[in-house]
């Protein structure tokens, strides 16, 4: 009995040897593994990628806000469109006319006439278009520092005028009513008038003028 369980202990230490023995000469031989041609490829590819990626320069990123601004300016100097030169044409400056205005009487009203404007007055009789006409019922000629007043008119004072048009003044209703009566009368008027243009003021020169120093 005592030479089987030593001769079984001797061949469990053998094998235990043996494959101590198999394990380390595996280890000691390079390991080859086996790839499929897929993988094969994809490493081909990755490889291919890293080495052209190493050889582009390093681009620096930059954030919306920290744009570079010479990519700005360069992009407004190739959009911008060159300005037109303008072109300023001076005028010739008109003489300006003498600031003077009076004072007229036509037709019991009185009027401030400049030279240059038109009015409307009440119909001039007798008077057509075009026709030229002279007002010398004038009550006071005004400069920029100097006043001729008329007592009760400006002495040898005219004013020039041409006659533009003869027309009538807006419509005016006339209704009348007597309560109780059946009476009502609806009636329309339009007054006849004159549109005239002043042209010029003269004859005041030897009228004796009053000015701001002369007053009290």
């Amino acid at each position: 009995m005592a030479s089987s369980a030593t001769s079984t202990a001797t061949l469990a230490l053998c094998s235990s040897f043996q494959t101590h023995c198999n394990i380390s000469h595996h280890r000691n031989q390079p390991q080859c593994i086996s790839l499929s041609n897929t993988q094969s490829s994809f490493l081909s590819k990755t490889h291919h990628l890293l080495s052209t990626r190493s050889a582009l320069p390093l681009i620096p990123k930059f954030s919306s806000s920290d744009a570079p601004v010479l990519e700005a300016e360069a992009k407004a100097e190739v959009g911008a469109e060159p300005e037109p030169t303008q072109i300023v044409e001076t005028a010739e400056e008109k003489p300006k006319r003498e600031e003077i205005f009076a004072v007229v009487m036509i037709g019991g009203r009185q009027y401030i006439v400049f030279p240059g404007r038109f009015l409307y007055v009440q119909r001039l009789k007798g008077a057509n278009v075009n026709d030229k006409i002279t007002l010398n019922r004038v009550l006071l000629v005004g400069k920029k520092d100097i006043t001729y007043i008329g007592k009760p008119v400006v002495t040898n004072a005219v004013v020039e005028a041409v006659v533009e048009e003869q027309g009538l003044d807006p419509k005016v209703i006339v209704f009348k009513y007597k309560k109780k009566k059946n009476y009502r009368r609806n009636i329309g008027h339009r007054q006849p008038n004159s549109r005239i243009r002043i042209t010029a003021i003269t004859g005041y020169q030897d009228y004796p003028a009053t000015t701001l120093d002369d007053e009290p």
